[in-house]
């Protein structure tokens, strides 16, 4: 061995002893004297393997350590149904369900005498031109699959039993021959790509809607063939003067659009019971144009409307959006206790204002952003909500003349069901579209940091959505859900959706007793 070959060995080995050596002292070091963590002054370097474990923790959980039915909000199962249906229009299982049937929870009456596929109301014309994901080979560390054209029934509602918003009281109501559509998702608070993809995947389904969210209504909320609900929430975006005042004439406008449909006022939603957060991050110059604001600075929209302080005064905007729109208006609210909601729907009857819908998001809803104490304990659940509504609005005499949709974690068909049959006519579905779209459920939509590019406005970052792709997969999913919903109608032995009732669900307790839901709210 030559002197120089011996001498490079000796600097090798050397650095590598030296330089792991150099930079443990410089870590152990700093660690020891620095104050803001306990753990590290005591356990230098050593401490660092605490804090990394915190900071991949929620991705040990959600993919190692959690059952098929923990993790939240959506479990694996329920996030594999949306991830199958969306992919290859599949609702199978095999062996049985995962479900602790020890547990309280609803259930779906069955009928011994199910109805037959002939007697069900479907129009199932025209078939929908998709695409669906096909296996070829599936091994433990690899999947070959291929995108194959199909064709798929639509699964809609027959014209007789199609849900109609504003039939008597504006100039155009709205037909909706699905009851189930997107729930609000701003343009903002997800980037376009997974808006124009939502936008054309819902499109090709049919007989949806669209709701905007807060945000306003964008270019890529019209990308596709979709009827569109616009909401207008306490910040008054895309109708707001550049001093932050309503516009009718913007309103107008806005009303001119042929794929607006109808109107969303925004009073509070499940996740957050005071005004909407996009962080600054998120506000790019065409975001900001869109909702007249500045750009990349925070919006916090005021935690009420300024237009009204109570409920008559809410319900007589209601009406003059109506009249100048000429399209249905309906409002979005958390309910929190029975005298409040009660006291709305009295004035509806003393006013003979009557909103065309009311959507009942749960305090179980889901949002971009929110704070932890808002999302954790305020508002009911959704199916806490909905019958303590639909009960006052039979009290009064009101329900046929109103439609309530309901929201919060319907994603699979079982659970649609059962708030159809605890009093919702429709269904509206935010992050079931999401996860359709992509959503892995990182939990950092707040941070514009969405590492698959769905609750980003970062162009890089979106890069990684490709809305022809995913666009198929929203189709697919809402045909999945409305197949679904046909099925568990016709074990319960009805022949539409539209026919669930309380008769069609049960409540266990803990002890296995079960109830009838029938008188589920004090005022019926």
């Amino acid at each position: 061995m030559t002197t120089g070959l011996l001498i490079t060995l000796i600097v090798i080995i050397a650095l590598i002893v030296l330089v792991p050596l150099f930079i443990f002292m410089r870590v152990y070091t700093h660690d020891s004297k620095q104050k803001e963590h306990s753990i590290l002054r005591n356990y230098p370097v050593l401490g660092k393997v605490r804090y990394i474990t915190e900071k991949i923790g929620p991705e040990l959980r959600q993919y190692l350590f959690n059952n098929d039915n923990e993790g939240k909000p959506f479990n694996r199962r329920e996030f594999e149904f949306v991830y199958k249906s969306a992919k290859y229009n599949n609702r199978m299982i095999g062996y049985g369900s995962e479900r602790d049937f020890n547990e309280e929870g609803f259930y779906i009456v069955n009928n011994m005498f199910p109805s037959q596929h002939e007697e069900m109301k479907i129009d199932q014309e025209p078939k929908i031109r998709t695409r669906l994901y096909q296996i070829d080979n599936e091994k433990l560390f690899s999947r070959k699959e291929h995108h194959a054209e199909d064709e798929l029934r639509p699964f809609y509602l027959t014209d007789d039993d199609a849900i109609v918003l504003g039939k008597d009281t504006v100039r155009k109501p709205f037909k909706v021959k699905g009851f189930i559509g997107q729930s609000a998702m701003s343009f903002g608070s997800l980037g376009d790509h997974a808006i124009t993809a939502l936008s054309k995947g819902l499109g090709m389904a049919g007989g949806t809607w669209m709701n905007t969210g807060e945000g306003s209504i964008s270019p890529y909320h019209q990308k596709g063939d979709v009827d569109i609900i616009m909401q207008i929430s306490s910040g008054l975006f895309g109708v707001r003067t550049t001093d932050g005042e309503m516009s009718w004439e913007l309103f107008k406008k806005k009303s001119e659009i042929d794929q607006v449909k109808a109107f969303e006022l925004k009073i509070a939603q499940g996740a957050k019971q005071r005004g909407g957060h996009v962080d600054g991050s998120k506000v790019t110059e065409e975001i900001a144009d869109i909702r007249n604001v500045e750009p990349w600075k925070t919006i916090n929209s005021p935690n009420r409307f300024h237009e009204f302080n109570d409920t008559k005064g809410l319900l007589e905007f209601v009406d003059k959006m109506r009249d100048i729109g000429g399209k249905p208006v309906g409002t979005k609210i958390v309910v929190g206790d029975e005298i409040q909601v009660e006291n709305y729907v009295k004035a509806m009857k003393e006013l003979d204002i009557v909103p065309d819908f009311i959507t009942v998001d749960g305090g179980n809803g889901g949002s971009g952003a929110t704070y932890y104490e808002l999302a954790e304990s305020v508002g009911l659940p959704t199916y806490a909500a909905l019958p303590l509504l639909d009960d006052l609005l039979k009290k009064y005499g009101l329900r046929e003349r109103t439609k309530i949709i309901a929201s919060g974690q319907l994603v699979t068909p079982d659970k649609i069901a059962m708030a159809l049959s605890l009093g919702a006519d429709m269904i509206n579905i935010a992050r079931g579209f999401m996860l359709s779209v992509g959503c892995i459920m990182a939990e950092v939509c707040h941070t514009n940091n969405c590492p698959v590019g769905v609750a980003t406005t970062n162009p890089d970052l979106q890069k990684a959505l490709s809305i022809e792709e995913k666009k198929y997969r929203v189709c697919n999913y809402l045909i999945t859900l409305r197949e679904g919903v046909f099925e568990m109608a016709a074990v319960a032995g009805i022949n539409s959706p539209t026919k669930f009732s309380r008769e069609h669900i049960a409540y266990k307790d803990r002890l296995n007793k079960a109830y009838k839901v029938m008188n589920y709210s004090h005022t019926s």
